[in-house]
């Protein structure tokens, strides 16, 4: 990740504050979760499970909700977010927590389900590739990998009415102006693609069913499936 020390030391700032305004900055928050815990299915009741990016641990402890004897870890180069991530899931003794760049890394056919939430769309377009072709040699045979973020409007008009209704919503939230200045200060960190494109990238690696299955303006969850292999 080429900006580590950047994403890093912005979400260190933000990590004690960061659940309590993320309802507030994911006007679609239930629908945009709910949906990736869903569709990040196992043919185990204790499935390997990879979470990218994990920030605070929210996805893992909803994946750890739906299935409670999962071996689940937790990568992100915030070592404060993190932090977090072990208090929130105290209770579980099947965690493990990875301090590093998500981006390399690989340890082919482990996982069952590898999840991401509002993580990748910092990578460059270059790392989101590698991080694809990555993802699906970490997964085992029919395991399947989620990615809830943000994407790229696919003209620069449905860009701008993307941000412009996000901007109108966290405006209008109990956010103090210091709250939606360091959200807003944060989106220069971002490196959103548009979701066609990450799509047929996930198809190239060799991901089946690669498909969004919700989509809220800018706010997408994309699936991938690795299908049966030799």
């Amino acid at each position: 990740m080429e900006n580590r020390n950047d994403v890093s030391s912005k979400f260190d700032e933000v990590s004690r504050e960061y659940d309590r305004q993320r309802r507030k900055l994911i006007p679609c928050f239930d629908d945009f979760y709910g949906v990736s815990v869903s569709v990040a299915e196992a043919g185990s009741d204790c499935p390997e499970i990879l979470d990218l990016g994990a920030g605070t641990g929210l996805f893992s402890s909803l994946m750890l909700r739906k299935y409670p004897q999962a071996n689940i870890t937790l990568i992100d180069i915030s070592e404060k977010m993190l932090d977090i991530a072990k208090s929130r899931l105290e209770g579980f003794t099947n965690v493990t927590y990875v301090l590093d760049d998500y981006t390399n890394y690989v340890v082919p056919g482990k996982y069952d389900i590898m999840v991401s939430a509002l993580s990748i769309h910092h990578l460059a377009d270059e790392n989101k590739r590698t991080l694809y072709r990555n993802a699906y040699s970490n997964l085992k045979n029919n395991g399947v990998f989620v990615n809830a973020d943000q994407v790229l409007g696919h003209t620069p008009f449905i860009e701008s009415l993307y941000k412009n209704d996000w901007k109108k919503k966290v405006e209008a939230s109990d956010l103090t102006r210091e709250e939606i200045a360091s959200a807003y200060e944060r989106t220069k960190l971002d490196k959103m693609t548009e979701l066609a494109t990450q799509i047929d990238w996930m198809r190239e690696v060799g991901f089946s069913d690669a498909d969004c299955v919700y989509k809220y303006f800018n706010f997408a969850v994309l699936y991938g499936r690795k299908g049966d292999c030799p």
